[in-house]
């Protein structure tokens, strides 16, 4: 497979570097030549110094070789003007990164004129996450898979006696639940049963909706399980827009703070039912002032890091009970469960694994990357002929790196052992290493023909 980014920010980088791990031809292709040059120093991929709207620019490269073109500029009519380019000279299928509110109503009618295959909107996907978030009971980081059948809760286990110290098979209360992976200084590891959880782990635990909300529901990892009627943002960018807009449906009263006067002005004529307040949120006195302590949520959307992890930290200790932070930074992920702030959300991951979700294709339900990308948890529809049908688990050969953590079968979540047999159609959420990834790709595709085309 080829294929061609345009634009090389944060999510140009971060989406090749994940292309490069599952065997993917890449050719990026940005105006800054510098940029380039350091790219080439970290990535085996094919760099180009060129405007990609030059239509002469993606003939001598031969677009309608490639599979995929992906423009990431920080423009939005320009990624919708290179996908029209490249889709009329021949290029298979285009993404676009399109981010402009006003664009929102307009999607469809953008793909089908501009030949855009698909869309991604990163501010838009993290919004929605922190909705789907502040509405769940959990304080914890936690993911919905199979249709909400199969989720996955993620909690340190500092101060747990139960399971600090011991070895994974013998934890008690885990019946019907597994410990697909372990984040450990800040590193992924697929475990097995003998793997001995140490202070500060973090598990990643596997299981039915069910099943895994009682094992949350007794070590008390719930916070106030009471309706999210008020909620403080942290800056007037597109998360804040996207986020105040959903939430209006819940009735939950939203204050925005924000410092650019324009920015103000711009949401309260949107906004009607939104608070917006024009200050500088570091200000912890305006923050009493508007009343932090007597909010439910708490969210730090600034375009600072620093900034909406501090916040965030600020308003943990004073006592809302959920706080998320919006970080670009890939380091900051490591620091975030020492922190003590519920859940830290990356936009160019969320927006990367939507597009891996895309490219992937067939069956693949949904993808999300862990850590900065050290590791996948990947939705797939086993498929018949692949190598994976009619075995034992066990027999399978599958490497250290990939475990599969639950598989639905005719609607019933199993978590499965190494006798367990995958039958065509059953829905397999699998933990993998990014490392791994090309060998997944191998075990899911029929014999003959590809799963990933």
């Amino acid at each position: 497979m080829k294929v061609i980014i345009v634009g090389i920010g944060k999510l140009g980088y971060r989406l090749a570097e994940s292309l490069i791990n599952s065997d993917i031809d890449v050719t990026l292709i940005d105006q800054n030549s510098k940029v380039l040059e350091r790219i080439n120093d970290y990535l085996d991929v094919l760099t180009v110094t060129a405007n990609g709207i030059e239509i002469e620019v993606l003939k001598e490269l031969n677009i309608k070789s490639y599979d995929f073109l992906i423009a990431t500029t920080y423009s939005d009519e320009t990624n919708a003007i290179i996908c029209s380019l490249a889709k009329k000279l021949g290029c298979k299928k285009t993404i676009a990164r399109i981010r402009n509110p006003e664009y929102t109503k307009q999607l469809d009618f953008i793909k089908t004129e501009m030949g855009i295959d698909h869309i991604i909107n990163p501010e838009l996907a993290t919004s929605n996450e922190i909705a789907r978030y502040l509405l769940k009971s959990y304080n914890f980081y936690s993911e919905d898979f199979a249709k909400g059948k199969v989720s996955i809760l993620d909690f340190n286990i500092k101060n747990m006696p139960t399971f600090v110290g011991k070895n994974i098979i013998e934890l008690d209360d885990m019946e019907d639940l597994l410990i697909a992976a372990i984040t450990r200084n800040d590193e992924i590891i697929i475990p097995h049963g003998y793997t001995e959880l140490i202070e500060n782990d973090i598990i990643h635990v596997i299981g039915s909706t069910e099943k895994v909300t009682k094992f949350g529901e007794k070590f008390n990892f719930h916070g106030d399980r009471g309706k999210i009627r008020r909620v403080m943002i942290l800056g007037g960018g597109n998360i804040a827009y996207y986020l105040a807009q959903k939430l209006k449906s819940f009735n939950t009263k939203v204050s925005i703070i924000e410092q650019d006067r324009d920015r103000c002005r711009y949401l309260s004529e949107r906004l009607s039912d939104a608070l917006i307040i024009r200050g500088d949120g570091t200000d912890i006195n305006l923050l009493e002032e508007e009343g932090l302590e007597s909010m439910d949520a708490f969210i730090g959307a600034t375009g600072f890091d620093e900034q909406n992890l501090l916040m965030t930290l600020i308003a943990n200790q004073a006592g809302v009970h959920k706080t998320i932070a919006k970080i670009s930074r890939p380091n900051y992920v490591k620091i975030i469960d020492n922190l003590g702030i519920d859940v830290a959300l990356n936009p160019t991951n969320i927006a990367v694994s939507s597009i891996l979700k895309f490219i992937r294709g067939g069956k693949v339900v949904s993808v999300s990357l862990l850590l900065g990308g050290q590791a996948e948890v990947t939705e797939i529809i086993a498929i018949k002929d692949s190598r994976i049908i009619g075995k034992p688990i066990a027999e399978l050969g599958l490497p250290k790196g990939i475990i599969i953590g639950a598989i639905v079968h005719q609607g019933k979540v199993i978590i499965p052992n190494g006798n367990t047999i995958i039958e065509p159609d059953d829905r397999l959420i699998i933990f993998c290493l990014s490392s791994n990834v090309p060998d997944l790709e191998l075990f899911t595709k029929p014999v003959k023909g590809g799963l990933f085309k």
